[in-house]
This record gives C-alpha cells, structure tokens and sequence, in this order.
C-alpha cells in the first residue's frame, strides 16, 4: 500500500441534528454536495432511508478529464446522530476510510470529516497525488463546506 494521507475538516451547521442527521445520511444527497464538474452520479437504488452498516453504495464519476470511473462503499460502522462511516470497496483510490462526525454544539451542529486514503501505482500515485488530487480533494471539500452554508442558513 502506498503513503497515507489524511484529511480533516470541519464546520458547524446552523440546524438541528436531525435535521442534519437526515440529510448527510442518505445518500441520494452526495450529487447535491458534490462539484457539478465530477458528474456525480449514485447508481445504487434510493432508499430514502438513513444509512446503515453493511450498506453497499454504487458511483459513478468523472473525476479527471470526463472519464468515468465506478466507485463502490460499504457503509461499515453507523451510531445513529453520532457517526457514520464510509469505505471504498472498489474504485479509485487503493485506501478511502471516511468517517462522518456529528455533534451538538452552541450554534448548531458540528460536523467533522476524517479522510484516511491512499492511491494505487506507488511512485505514479504520489506524483497523481502532488499534481492534482490533492487540490483535487481540497477543492470538493470547499465546495461541499460552502453548499451546506447555503443549505442550512438560517432554517
């Protein structure tokens, strides 16, 4: 396996925890919190229920140059209100444990994303990752602070 990176970020949210639970644990709200240009696309059938542990979750996106690339997680440790995770069981990355915190706090929610991850290729994957996936990553989770700005303003 390739270097380990890590990823964390975090924002409050101006809601309630079920109002934020509900929304961050259906999937069918990844597109709406995911860059237009990544073509995001779930392919697995909705639920419209709250994720849960053995969930297998299916993607399709268009991360570099349009080209499409399946993506599948498994939903592997969920405590209802408190946490969920995510982690890649095929696609892009060699490693993608994503861990999805929620908690209450003065003014609203406070959500905190914890990315480990690692890419494929060794040396190719390092240079990947200094060329683009690191911006790459950076860039999407801006995105996806500033959309759920204007989701949750002031409900």
């Amino acid at each position: 396996m390739g270097k380990i990176y890590r990823l964390q970020y975090e924002q409050v949210l101006n809601t309630s925890m079920d109002n934020a639970w509900t929304f961050f644990s259906r999937a069918e709200n990844l597109e709406k919190i995911t860059p237009s240009y990544m073509r995001f696309d779930v392919t697995s059938p909705e639920t419209g229920k709250p994720v849960y542990a053995g969930q297998i979750i299916t993607y399709v996106i268009h991360p570099v140059l349009g080209i499409p690339l399946n993506w599948m997680t498994e939903i592997t440790h969920v405590v209802e209100g408190k946490y969920f995770v995510d982690e890649q069981r095929k696609g892009p990355y060699g490693l993608w444990h994503h861990q999805h915190h929620f908690e209450v706090v003065p003014g609203g929610v406070k959500m905190t994303d914890i990315v480990h991850y690692s890419l494929p290729l060794g040396i190719l994957g390092r240079i990947a990752h200094a060329l683009f996936v690191q911006r790459q990553l950076r860039d999407i989770f801006a995105f996806r602070k500033s959309t759920v700005e204007q989701l949750f303003i002031k409900e």
